[in-house]
C-alpha cells in the first residue's frame, strides 16, 4: 500500500495523527505479541515522573513483541541497508499522556549492532544488541549483558481471530513516550489496523531477570500479525518538569 492509502485509513484510531508531514518509514513484520495482565502498582516505579499507567478493567498490561523490523528509511531518501533490516524484541507497558493512549518501552533488543547503535542515537530509545535467530516457526534471542533469553516455537492457523475490547486496547497504539536525560521524547506513529492471525504457542521459554515479576512463560493473551507499514513523525522533546 502506498503512503497516501495508509494515511486515508484512520477510523480505527482513538486520536488523529499530527497535522504536519511524517518523517520516517518502517515495517513491523511477522509480529508475535505476548501479553500479561498486571497490577498497575507494579509498573509505576519504571515510569518517568508525570506519566501514569493506562488501565482497563482495573488492570494494566505488559507486552513482549518479537518481530522483523524492515525497510527503515527517511522520507524521500533511499534506505540505509546496514541498519534497515533486523530482528527486534521490545517489552512495553501502556500509558496515557496528553490524552493519548501510548506505550513506554522497558527494553528494546535488536539483532544487528549497527542498527542498535544508530537507532539508539537517533531515536533515544533504549536499544541494545542481542544475538537472535528466526525461521518460520521459531524465534530465539540471548543477551549477554543482562542474561536475558527468549525462545518461542509456534504454529500459525488460517483463521483470523475476532478482536475484543482488550485486544484492540493492546495493539492499536499510535504514540510513544520515552524519557531521555531531562526530557520526555514523544513520537507519533500511524499504520492501518493490525491484521491478526490465530497462533498456537508450542513452546515458550523466556527469562528477563529485571522483569520476572511482570512476565513469565504463561502469557494471558497471544497475538500474531503478518505486519504493518508504519509512518512516524519527528520527535518532540518535552521537559520532564512540565509533565
Amino acid at each position: 500500500m502506498n503512503t497516501k492509502g495508509i494515511l486515508k485509513q484512520k477510523e480505527h484510531r482513538l486520536f488523529t495523527y499530527p497535522d504536519r508531514p511524517w518523517m520516517y518509514y518502517q515495517e513491523w513484520n511477522k509480529a508475535v505479541f505476548l501479553h500479561w495482565e498486571v497490577n498497575p502498582k507494579l509498573i509505576i516505579s519504571f515510569l518517568p515522573k508525570g506519566i501514569k499507567p493506562d488501565i482497563i478493567n482495573d488492570k494494566t498490561w505488559v507486552s513482549l513483541v518479537a518481530f522483523n523490523m524492515n525497510n527503515i528509511g527517511i522520507k524521500n531518501l533511499p534506505k540505509v541497508s546496514y541498519i534497515s533490516d533486523f530482528f527486534e524484541i521490545n517489552i512495553r507497558v501502556y500509558i496515557i499522556y496528553n490524552g493519548k493512549p501510548s506505550v513506554y518501552f522497558l527494553n528494546m533488543e535488536g539483532s544487528k549492532r549497527s542498527s542498535c547503535k544508530v537507532l539508539k542515537m537517533m531515536s533515544k530509545f533504549p536499544y541494545q544488541y542481542s544475538k537472535m535467530s528466526r525461521d518460520n516457526s521459531v524465534y530465539t534471542s540471548k543477551n549477554e549483558t543482562f542474561k536475558d533469553s527468549f525462545h518461542i516455537e509456534y504454529n500459525l492457523e488460517d483463521t483470523a481471530p475476532k478482536k475484543d475490547e482488550t485486544d484492540l486496547w493492546l495493539t492499536e497504539r499510535y504514540a510513544v513516550f520515552q524519557d531521555h536525560k531531562k526530557h520526555i521524547i514523544e513520537y507519533d506513529v500511524h499504520h492501518i489496523e493490525w491484521p491478526m492471525q490465530s497462533i498456537m504457542v508450542k513452546k515458550l521459554d523466556l527469562y528477563y531477570p529485571r522483569f520476572s515479576h511482570l512476565i513469565n512463560n504463561n502469557p494471558d493473551k497471544v497475538h500474531y500479525s503478518s505486519g504493518v507499514q508504519v509512518l512516524t513523525w519527528g520527535k518532540r522533546k518535552l521537559p520532564i518538569t512540565d509533565l
